[in-house]
């Protein structure tokens, strides 16, 4: 077969998943949403996208168990993605296969670190409107975990939420100091001094209110000094963009109609 039948074949192929699964017009989601309650009991079909997945993990998890190697869903997914994407790669261009299948290996990798390091960022953010707020909870005199409570509660950032999970476990048994400890390896070392803080208060007693003021002086510099060092890079990353749209674009517009004119001066 091929490469232009298998190409055709698989763009056939996408069409009529895209029409079969094209999004309904207004009124009729309108209709469906009225005939929800009487639908809900019916068993769902799975999606094409959903099927597809599932297939991709059956060939990753078969290659693992051939070669001896545990079986994780993410892994299988992956390998299963990246033998796919290099079959379709090695029958329309075989030189590109093994490059296909080393990115599709390796994009959801470089995807989840990315997503991590934009979560620790935010984090950083974060961290001098919570610990003002912590600050303001310690002040009215509520304890390490009622301000914990309280701050959790009012923060809608991933800080928040790892406030509110220490809290969920200290409710569940655990001592809030062990749960809070926890926090700095899924949130980053920014959170550390914080962290600190509330557990030397929590184990030992120690006054939080002065070191929390200290600490919320601190990281709002540091929040200060980062928007400063982004603002030093702008220029550098706009050279990019400004070298190749807009000087383009210039000497087509100042440059090219000066050599048209002497290239026409020359020739009379």
């Amino acid at each position: 077969m091929s490469p232009a039948l298998v190409f055709l074949a698989w763009s056939a192929v996408l069409m009529a998943a895209a029409w079969r699964h094209r999004p309904a017009p207004a009124r009729m989601r309108a209709l469906s949403a009225l005939d929800s309650r009487a639908t809900a009991d019916q068993p769902v079909q799975p999606s094409v996208a959903a099927s597809l997945g599932a297939v991709v993990e059956r060939l990753g998890s078969a290659v693992l168990r051939r070669s001896g190697r545990p079986v994780a869903a993410e892994k299988a997914r992956r390998l299963g993605t990246a033998l796919l994407v290099a079959t379709f790669a090695l029958v329309l261009l075989p030189p590109a296969g093994l490059p296909a299948g080393l990115v599709a290996w390796s994009l959801p990798a470089l995807r989840a670190r990315r997503a991590h390091r934009r979560r620790i960022a935010t984090i950083a953010a974060d961290l001098p409107d919570v610990v003002d707020l912590l600050v303001l909870a310690v002040g009215a005199g509520l304890t390490v975990r009622l301000a914990v409570a309280a701050v959790a509660g009012r923060s809608p950032g991933p800080l928040g939420a790892e406030l509110a999970r220490a809290g969920h476990d200290a409710d569940l048994g655990r001592r809030l100091a062990d749960a809070l400890d926890d926090i700095p390896g899924r949130a980053g070392e920014a959170t550390r001094p914080l962290v600190a803080a509330l557990i030397a208060s929590e184990r030992y007693g120690a006054p939080l209110g002065t070191g929390l003021e200290r600490l919320a002086h601190e990281v709002r510099a540091d929040r200060r000094r980062r928007a400063e060092e982004a603002a030093r890079k702008v220029p550098v990353k706009l050279l990019f963009p400004l070298v190749s749209c807009t000087l383009p674009a210039f000497g087509l517009l100042t440059v090219a109609p000066l050599i048209a004119s002497a290239v026409r001066s020359l020739r009379l």
